[in-house]
């Protein structure tokens, strides 16, 4: 971690603020602003105190370490070339000439370096051991990130764990709720290997041993939300990309080998036959996850190097840190995703699409149907089988991060026949679903050639806004996007009192100048000029099952929150914002420098 602070000092990539300022609130705010900005920097926060427990620490907070493209670099790697070596890899043939024997024997040499070497005694990361009473969560710097969070979160542990035969081993990267000194959450999402091994404990009676990494290489945190197929280490991926094993060293109180550089390891048990209530949460998706019962860790011992460094991340609203390190991923995993959809050129999933909302995907068409094939293909394939929203192009296409281009490349391409509607697994971060965990899927073909005019009359804004409000007042703003594709966009807010399917049905007459219609809520800080954050708002807010309607070739998407005048029973989150009265204080003290125009344009 030092050497990674270094790293970020001599690129330039680095803010050091030597303020007083809070575990709760005041730091994960500034973080989170900080992101969002075309120049952001990680923070090292050096004067750091708990008002609420009149508490100083000695321990700095590191933040945003992945704070743009170029720390990316710095700490993982150009992802293309570590993609193509992958590629390179699992293109392998069996060498012929000299030539080719000794460049494959210096490939599969390398690959040596992939396994984690384990270290007799102990690594820098217990160079102060707590057990028993000394143990309190409390020593160190943990963040409560948001007013309505459940508590104080860990949000870049590095969680270790291992199968019941010992002979799987995972790392993921959970977020871990703090509920006294000597508990923890595990958020173990269904579909996470930690939660497989969870079971496996679960069935023989036995507790599970649990070591929480923190700091360290940053590597092992990306290495950690890698969507690496089940059963392969996310370690040895550290020592693929770094081309150096992994070190290792044992626990103090369980047998999970953690890295010996980290700068702090809590080590526990999860007894799998009780759980507690866990969140709520100020998720990435930009809203709150709610309430669920969760595992937790009872924790045995906290080891640490002399003088460490917590790491912290923030999520919440797009963009944040995720952004970089989701984009290194595409790039890295392009290949191994290849392998399941050969067909495949390139992907991409936007930071406002959070991911697992939206993906665009460029494939070499070769027979009708082959776009839905491929729906179906991603949506059956590990981590990209909770992707809500699948937009297939062809290979004439512009690249897929040429917003603008590509869009309208789409948009002349939609045609009402080659739109999938399906159901399956979602993420269970999802709050759209009528369902836990399983919702709406919608793949669109705009592999084929520009569809024909499909004679609709444009009218300007104000026009078809005062003919709007001639049918219904409800309809407060209104914009139009790309009215010079085959498709324009019709964003409108509304005042929701009813079923938006109703509105649709009332606007029939002017389905002649309406393509596709968005509607999203005149509240929550909604703004039909915002095309970022309305991409955000709507891909989260719809099931395609339900939130899609289509007459007389007119498509109207409800991106409004849902109720019961939707028939939903679920209870919908609230939007990830920030605390005003902090942020009014961060500026008022000089701390943050940034504009109103700011806080509007990223919803903060």
């Amino acid at each position: 971690m030092k050497e990674a602070i270094e790293l970020l000092k001599s690129n330039d990539l680095l803010k050091i603020i030597d303020d007083e300022l809070d575990i709760y609130l005041e730091i994960p705010h500034i973080a989170y602003v900080e992101v969002k900005k075309e120049d952001s920097k990680a923070i090292l926060f050096t004067n750091v105190v708990d008002r609420k427990a009149g508490k100083k620490f000695d321990i700095p907070v590191l933040m945003n370490v992945f704070c743009n493209e170029k720390a990316v670099k710095l700490f993982i790697g150009d992802g293309d070339k570590i993609g193509a070596e992958i590629e390179s890899l699992l293109k392998m043939k069996p060498p012929t000439t000299f030539s080719e024997k000794l460049s494959t024997f210096g490939k599969l040499f390398a690959l040596k370096n992939t396994i984690p070497k384990k270290s007799k005694g102990k690594g820098e990361c217990q160079e102060v051991i707590k057990i028993g009473s000394e143990v309190k969560l409390s020593d160190l710097p943990i963040l409560t990130t948001w007013e309505q969070d459940g508590g104080p979160f860990i949000t870049m542990g590095q969680v270790y764990t291992t199968s019941l035969n010992g002979e799987m081993k995972n790392l993921g990267m959970y977020r871990l709720q703090v509920y006294d000194d000597n508990t923890l959450g595990m958020h173990w999402q269904i579909h996470k290997d930690s939660n497989h091994f969870f079971h496996e404990y679960k069935k023989a009676g036995k507790k599970m041993p649990v070591s929480i990494g923190i700091g360290g290489d940053p590597m092992y945190i990306w290495c950690g939300q890698a969507p690496l197929p089940i059963g392969i280490f996310e370690l040895m991926l550290y020592g693929f990309v770094k081309n150096k094993n992994a070190q290792l060293v044992k626990s103090i109180t369980n047998d999970i080998w953690v890295p010996r550089d980290n700068d702090f390891v809590i080590e526990g048990f999860v007894d799998p036959s009780t759980m507690k209530i866990e969140g709520p949460f100020g998720d990435h998706t930009g809203y709150y996850t709610l309430e669920e019962e969760y595992p937790f860790m009872e924790v045995t011992a906290i080891t640490s190097k002399e003088k460490p460094t917590y790491l912290a991340t923030v999520v919440g609203k797009p963009p944040l840190e995720d952004k970089y390190m989701g984009h290194a991923t595409e790039r890295i995993f392009l290949p191994l995703l290849k392998t399941t959809a050969p067909d495949l050129i390139d992907y991409y999933m936007p930071e406002n699409g959070v991911f697992h909302n939206l993906i665009m995907a460029k494939i070499k068409t070769l027979y009708p149907g082959h776009a839905q094939q491929m729906m179906h293909a991603f949506w059956g394939v590990g981590q990209m089988s909770f992707v809500k929203h699948a937009i297939f192009v062809n290979e004439d296409a512009p690249e897929l991060t040429d917003h603008e281009a590509i869009t309208e490349y789409i948009l002349n391409r939609i045609n009402i026949d080659d739109i999938l509607i399906s159901r399956g697994v979602v993420d269970a971060l999802d709050h759209s679903s009528p369902k836990f965990a399983v919702g709406g899927k919608l793949g669109l073909d705009c592999t084929g050639e520009e569809i024909k005019e499909l004679g609709i009359t444009l009218l300007s804004d104000e026009e078809l806004l005062y003919r709007v409000n001639e049918i219904t007042p409800e309809v407060k703003e209104l914009k139009q996007y790309f009215t010079n594709t085959k498709n324009p966009v019709t964003v409108v807010t509304v005042d929701k009192t009813r079923n938006q399917k109703e509105l649709f049905e009332d606007l029939k007459p002017l389905y002649s100048n309406l393509k596709i219609l968005v509607i999203v809520d005149a509240a929550n800080q909604n703004d039909v000029e915002n095309s970022y954050m309305l991409v955000w708002r709507v891909v989260n807010n719809i099931d395609s099952n339900r939130d899609i309607y289509i007459e007389d070739n007119t498509i109207c998407l409800d991106g409004t929150n849902k109720n019961s005048l939707d028939n939903f029973d679920r209870r919908w989150p609230d939007d990830v914002d920030c605390t005003k009265e902090v942020i009014d204080s961060l500026r008022k003290r000089g701390i943050l420098d940034i504009s109103d125009e700011f806080i509007k344009k990223f919803q903060l």
